[in-house]
């Protein structure tokens, strides 16, 4: 199993000061103070 994917920024404001929030794939924006959530969908197209 390989390491959980890494947001690069937020996609709320664009910066990058992100830090790891409550649980698998939730991630804490300290410039907008906003949390969010990621969830892998699936390899190639989605329908």
């Amino acid at each position: 199993m390989s390491e959980r994917a890494v947001p690069f920024h937020c996609p709320y404001c664009g910066e990058e000061d992100l830090e790891p929030y409550e649980g698998d794939g939730g991630w804490y924006c300290r410039s907008c103070a906003r949390a969010f959530k990621l969830k892998f969908l699936g390899i190639g197209v989605l329908k």
